[in-house]
């Protein structure tokens, strides 16, 4: 039997999810991968199209939470409604006419960040770090410690439904403050119109952004490419959502470039008792559909990449379905 070969089922014989539960309750699922460059808006993009013609879940809204590169915008096309700035981390400011020129301050910073200007000092806004220790160092008070804005959140409206996304300025930390930020508007949305699903395009790695994609969701897809790299982010990926409890799936992306990475994935998971939704082979159309800014199954459904796609958004759904029953 090939790696993930579960039968489709039709779309007969199910009701949307508002018509299954008595009382509403959106579902939250969030794409993973552990690498960038695994699969993961293209897969979403393609969720994103395929949902919108699915009685079964009848409302999603989309969070881009890859805020350091956010691509899901490129492939549906929004059209922003509103544009807030975000606020992130303090750095440090010398008041010139109050410093003593002591050399308290660049004894203690440990990035480096305090530079001595003839009997001054000043701050390197882009080394200091805002751990705020020449703050409290400075026995005349003359450094004083500054919120600054590093990006922008936005609500946008897309053919396929509500995205909230960002902007993390260049160089720029706190992103996992700004994915908080995000999902958590797109998830009060979601809930205050009773919206059925929260589709989350995660960021790469395992870090705070990650952290921040994974809380509160019941459902988390790992996309999984068959390199070395990438089968090792997979597991890490893997565990950083067992860790949180949250129940994992796994696809294969470009599953046929590298045949004995494909069969240990399968293996991983099957001794792990991790389902494998499906696989998806390399395809061209792919890349095609992302240069013209649309999702590969809406641009060539029947490319082969579209009809896994399909395969693993009919199984998808049909493990949200059994969540609400």
């Amino acid at each position: 039997m090939e790696v993930g070969s579960i039968p489709a089922r039709d779309f007969q014989g199910f009701l949307p999810l508002k018509t299954i539960r008595g009382s509403h309750k959106m579902i939250q699922l969030v794409i993973l991968s552990g690498k960038g460059g695994a699969g993961k808006t293209s897969l979403t993009a393609a969720f994103a199209h395929l949902a919108k013609k699915d009685p079964r879940i009848p409302s999603v809204v989309f969070a881009d939470a890859d805020v350091d590169a956010s691509n899901l915008e490129l492939v549906l096309g929004p059209h922003k409604l509103e544009s807030e700035e975000f606020w992130g981390g303090q750095f440090a400011v010398i008041d010139l006419e109050v410093c003593l020129g002591c050399g308290e301050c660049e004894t203690v910073c440990r990035f480096d960040a305090i530079l001595r200007e003839g009997e001054k000092y000043r701050v390197d806004p882009i080394a200091c770090d805002g751990c705020a220790a020449c703050f409290y160092q400075c026995p005349n008070d003359a450094i004083q410690m500054r919120s600054q804005v590093v990006g922008e959140w936005h609500r946008s409206d897309s053919a396929f439904g509500p995205l909230y996304h960002a902007d993390l300025q260049p160089a720029q930390e706190n992103s996992g403050k700004l994915v908080s930020t995000v999902k958590q508007h797109a998830r009060k949305l979601a809930e205050e119109e009773e919206y059925d699903l929260l589709l989350v395009d995660g960021p790469p790695g395992i870090g705070c952004p990650v952290i921040s994609a994974v809380s509160g969701a019941d459902l988390a897809l790992i996309a999984a490419e068959p390199s070395l790299s990438g089968i090792h982010d997979m597991r890490r990926a893997l565990e950083t959502a067992h860790h949180f409890g949250i129940q994992t799936l796994v696809c294969i992306n470009k599953a046929d470039i590298y045949p004995a990475g494909s069969a240990e994935i399968a293996s991983f998971c099957r001794e792990r008792e991790i389902e494998i939704l499906g696989t998806i082979p390399f395809d061209e159309m792919v890349i095609e559909a992302m240069t013209q800014g649309q999702p590969v199954t809406r641009y060539q459904p029947e490319a082969p990449a579209s009809r896994a796609m399909e395969e693993i958004w009919d199984r998808v759904v049909n493990h949200l379905l059994d969540m609400k029953n």
